[in-house]
Parts: structure tokens; C-alpha cells; sequence
């Protein structure tokens, strides 16, 4: 359980550090864009290889594929209420989005971390990591350029918000210990689906908004990332 605290608490103080990385303006667009799409290439292909694989290994394609279906059909449902109800612009509706983003995220890594140690899933870890910083510098610059907010108020939402997404990765870590491989693997598979929906309505189109003209490359650089980390991990 150490070891698990240690790489949970290090992925999302990612988020804290890319707030104060974002109230004092030292991410470029350009390049907030370019890390955004190498974490979204290495977080697809680590979703396939620690969390979709182990599945099929250790249950069936019947719990794969309905919990795919259901983890993108979820994060897609709630997405949209966010966007309908607070709107992606406002103070609530991204600390919503963010959070709706990141608890999937979080809960498969501690999920992953309940069948192998911190160095099989360090694809996974590292990925979201990545994904964590710009996420975090663009939301805290939008605070403070647009909700007029104090970079202490910022600060301390952002460490609220990691607050929060560790507790999911702990919860998720702690809840699903003992249950059978098929559970196991369906709540495996509902974490990648939402993952990979909001890769694909959130995660890809900023990163291509930001930086158009290499954010092809950056995401094969992610994949290329994480299938070097877990030739690592499974070495």
C-alpha cells in the first residue's frame, strides 16, 4: 500500500504543480498542446496494454467489451450535463470537467495497481502524470484570466482537486481488492472507456486547437513513450 500511496500522491501533485506553472504563465500554448496530445498517445495505448489486456487474459471479451461501451457511454452522458448546466468556460464547469476527466483516470490506476506493482503499470502512472500538468497550468491561467481569481484561491482549488482525484485512485485501489477477476476486468474496462471518451472529446481536440501542426507527431511520441515504459515494467 506504500508504494501505491507513493505513486498516487506523485501523479496527481502533477496537477498542483502544473497550476503553479500555469498562475505564472510559463506554459506556451504551443507547447501545453504538443504534451497534451503525448499524454493522450501514451494514456490509448497504456489503457490497451494495463488495463484492456490483463482482461482479456484473465476473463473474456464479454466483460471487455460491455465495459468499454458502458465507461465511454457514462463519461459522455456526464460530460454533457456539465457542458449544459455550468458550460466549459465558467469556474464550476471546468473544475467539474476536470474532475469528471481525471476520477476515471485515477480510479484505473488504482484499479491497475490492485494486480501489479508501480513499475508494471508505469505507462499508465506516467501517462496520466503527463496529462496532468497542462491540464492543470491551462485551467489555472483560465482562472485567473477569467474568473479574476487570486493565484492563492487557484492554488488551493487545484489542490482540493487532486485532494480528490487521489482519494478515487485510493478508493478504487481499496474497494476492488477482493473481488473476482471478471469483476476486476469489468471495472478495468469501464475506467479505459470513459478514458478513451474523453480522450476523444476533450483530450485530442485541445491538443490539435493548441499546436495543429505537430500534434500528430507528439501522439505517436506518446504511444512510442508508453510501449517503451511497459517493455520496462513487464522486463
Amino acid at each position: 500500500m506504500g508504494l501505491t500511496l507513493a505513486v498516487v500522491a506523485i501523479v496527481s501533485g502533477a496537477l498542483i504543480v502544473g497550476a503553479l506553472i500555469g498562475v505564472n504563465g510559463k506554459l506556451r500554448p504551443r507547447t501545453e498542446g504538443f504534451i497534451v496530445a503525448l499524454a493522450g498517445g501514451a494514456l490509448l495505448l497504456s489503457l490497451v496494454t494495463e488495463l484492456i489486456e490483463p482482461t482479456l487474459e484473465k476473463s473474456t471479451i464479454w466483460m471487455v467489451v460491455p465495459g468499454v461501451v458502458t465507461g465511454a457511454m457514462l463519461f459522455t452522458a456526464i460530460d454533457y450535463w456539465i457542458d449544459e448546466k455550468w458550460g466549459s468556460n465558467s469556474g464550476g464547469g471546468l473544475l467539474a470537467a476536470v474532475t469528471t476527466d481525471g476520477i476515471p483516470e485515477n480510479l484505473a490506476l488504482g484499479v491497475a495497481l490492485i494486480a501489479a506493482g508501480p513499475k508494471e503499470v508505469a505507462a499508465l502512472a506516467a501517462s496520466i502524470l503527463l496529462s496532468n500538468l497542462p491540464e492543470a497550468a491551462s485551467g489555472a491561467r483560465s482562472m485567473r484570466e477569467n474568473q479574476k481569481w487570486s493565484k492563492g484561491k487557484v492554488i488551493g482549488v487545484w489542490a482540493a482537486t487532486a485532494a480528490i482525484l487521489s482519494a478515487a485512485a485510493i478508493v478504487g485501489n481499496v474497494a476492488f481488492a477482493g473481488v473476482s477477476e471478471h469483476v476486476l476486468g469489468f471495472v478495468r474496462c469501464v475506467a479505459a472507456g470513459a478514458v478513451v471518451a474523453s480522450l476523444g472529446t476533450e483530450v485530442f481536440p485541445k491538443a490539435y486547437k493548441e499546436d495543429a501542426h505537430t500534434v500528430g507527431i507528439a501522439t505517436a511520441l506518446g504511444v512510442l513513450l508508453a510501449l517503451i515504459l511497459s517493455e520496462i515494467g513487464g522486463g
